[in-house]
């Protein structure tokens, strides 16, 4: 195992002795799997879904677990260290998504507080994966009846259409911050599909789009999934209350 250990950078043995922390800790209280001895001089803290460990050096590791509906996903590590007492803490490694605004977290917490930074972090890996995983849920769920799906990396501005209806239905949404799971900005609109006829002297009123408001309803106060299903099962009678007359 040295042997091995010798050959990873680094950043890479951090991270291997954070997972062996996690380890030590699932194992303790089974007298049949004895804990390295190095590892007694070592502190480390199981709070909610982070690791801390203190590793060599003035440096601490955070191992971040996320999940989405009770299932594990994604594993991140963020490794912190300090020159010395009189300096701040900093950012040297992690596996965070570039996207997501570690930076900024780090000049605007980490000097004044260590556990406020970490917590920070922790938050918004979890709404990522949160937001992230419900798009792919009703892509899994539903992509016989999604035309087209656009998100941004961070899954904080989404946008679909539904084309399996009458009309066209888009859906737009856009989350306040990256620590949001439900969107605060919510557009659906319904647009008539034209077809083709011998008399076709349509009016540009007919092609206005119509507002779904009990669709938007459903997508502020709802999971995408659930959202999804309660719009799908009311669709039908909403397009023909607003464009059958």
């Amino acid at each position: 195992m040295k042997d091995q250990h010798k050959t990873k950078t680094g950043g890479e043995q951090i991270k291997v002795k954070v997972h062996m922390e996690a380890d030590r800790k699932a194992m303790q209280g089974d007298t049949s799997m004895l804990p390295d001895p190095d590892f007694h001089a070592k502190t480390t803290y199981k709070i909610g879904s982070k690791v801390i460990c203190c590793l060599e050096g003035a440096r601490i590791g955070i191992q971040y677990e996320t999940s989405f509906a009770g299932e594990p996903c994604e594993i991140y590590h963020c490794i912190l260290e300090s020159k010395s007492f009189l300096e701040k803490m900093t950012v040297i490694e992690h596996t965070i998504p570039f996207f997501l605004p570690i930076r900024e977290a780090e000049n605007d917490l980490l000097s004044s507080n260590a556990m406020k930074f970490i917590d920070h972090v922790g938050e918004l890996l979890q709404a990522y994966v949160d937001r992230r995983e419900q798009v792919r849920l009703i892509k899994e769920l539903y992509g016989n009846q999604i035309g087209e799906l656009y998100h941004s990396l961070p899954y904080h501005m989404i946008e679909f259409v539904l084309d399996d209806f009458d009309c066209k239905v888009t859906v737009s949404v856009r989350y306040a911050d990256l620590l949001s799971v439900l969107p605060t900005r919510i557009r659906v609109l319904a647009w008539p599909i034209q077809h083709s006829k011998n008399n076709s002297t349509d009016t540009p009123s007919k092609n206005v789009p119509a507002r779904l408001s009990y669709a938007e309803d459903a997508l502020r106060t709802m999971s995408l999934p659930e959202a999804f299903a309660e719009i799908v099962l009311n669709l039908q009678q909403a397009l023909q209350q607003l464009f059958q007359h």
